[in-house]
């Protein structure tokens, strides 16, 4: 895939953007195996399509639009790269007593009382707003292996939390 469209000349493309096209470089890969959960997998999916879609509504004569089109050939090709490196990992997989990946997670601050529900997933799925944590974070790491009744302690740069779990389920997807 070139940067250009070979039925545009060079002299209608604006300098500064094939200069800012050619610098984009390329999105950086995790260096943690791609696990997914299916939801997971099949939203770098819709994103691909979506991605494709937008490429393929750029003008063909458009003036401008080759850093667009560098943007988005730079976000297909890393898209790609996820997901055929993806390790989907079904629940069903899981061990039904212990935190794993895939798992939701009802926790309750050791000191506060307040709690707080978990759902452990892969890197691009994670949405910790909506309570999407990656297997790869600290507060993950935490809990990895623990049951419901366990005390596990959170090591963060605000300081250390106790956390107390207290629900652990594996929905079936």
């Amino acid at each position: 895939m070139g940067l250009i469209y070979s039925g545009m000349s060079r002299a209608f493309v604006k300098e500064q953007d094939m200069e800012q096209a050619d610098e984009l470089g390329e999105l950086p890969l995790s260096a943690h195996p791609n696990y997914v959960t299916p939801r997971g997998l099949a939203l770098l999916r819709e994103r691909q399509a979506r991605a494709q879609q937008r490429l393929e509504g750029l003008g063909r004569e458009a003036f401008g639009i080759e850093l667009e089109r560098a943007r988005i050939e730079r976000e297909l090709r890393w898209l790609a790269a996820r997901i055929a490196s993806a390790l989907p990992v079904a629940a069903a997989a899981q061990p039904r007593d212990r935190i794993a990946f895939g798992a939701s997670v009802e926790l309750a601050n050791a000191d506060s009382g307040a709690v707080r529900t978990y759902r452990i997933v892969g890197e691009d799925e994670a949405d910790p707003e909506r309570g999407l944590v990656s297997w790869t974070s600290p507060l993950v790491n935490a809990l990895n292996g623990a049951k419901v009744g366990d005390v596990v302690t959170w090591k963060r740069p605000a300081g250390d939390l106790d956390l107390e779990v207290l629900k652990l389920s594996y929905a079936a997807e």
